[in-house]
């Protein structure tokens, strides 16, 4: 496949193509330089590759994947999940692939944060994890509760530490949902998408 990169480094047209770097892509899409990479290495976004071996995309690709699944695009928001975690790789981790699925995602890297974010849009959904400095998760879920009430934004906990106890402590908490650390991304999307479909 042929290429021409002008000397600016613009996308440029060839017969009807147009063709975008990545970074160009990355912008198109509203996502980061990784989280594009990411999705062209799962085959969610089709990737062309010079033969310097540089990554090359269609934009109308681009905005067929905007009008599926759209973060931040043309596609109507999804339901708003709050994610609270203060692991800036989990949140991005979970956050890329939550808006592959069509959701609108917002990160707090701390409780406190967490509970700001609430004040300034209730999310349909929060994915919490348990093990953070200062206010940990079981503290945070309560003061949500005290707030809104009980069950009025649901929530799914996360954690390093997985036995049955943590289970049944975030069942008697109010959650609805606790999954262990690292956890299986699948597990983690199928139950949000039982508690909040797209």
């Amino acid at each position: 496949m042929a290429f021409h990169d002008d000397p600016r480094g613009r996308r440029t047209t060839i017969g009807e193509t147009e063709w975008l770097t990545l970074g160009q892509a990355a912008r198109f899409l509203g996502v980061a330089q990784s989280t594009i990479r990411k999705w062209s290495d799962q085959g969610r976004v089709p990737a062309f590759y010079t033969p310097g071996g540089h990554r090359r995309y269609r934009r109308s690709d681009l905005e067929a994947f905007l009008d599926r699944s759209g973060p931040g695009g043309k596609a109507k928001p999804g339901p708003l999940i709050l994610l609270v975690d203060d692991d800036d790789r989990v949140r991005e981790l979970v956050r890329s692939n939550l808006e592959f699925e069509g959701y609108t995602v917002q990160e707090a890297g701390s409780a406190e944060e967490g509970l700001t974010a609430i004040d300034d849009a209730k999310p349909d959904l929060i994915l919490l994890d348990v093990m953070m400095p200062q206010i940990d998760g079981w503290e945070m879920l309560r003061r949500v509760q005290e707030r809104h009430g009980v069950g009025a934004i649901p929530v799914i906990m996360f954690s390093g530490k997985l036995d049955e106890r943590s289970h049944s402590q975030a069942e008697a908490r109010g959650a609805q949902g606790f999954i262990g650390k690292p956890f299986d991304l699948q597990q983690l999307i199928d139950q949000t998408k039982q508690i909040v479909p797209t």
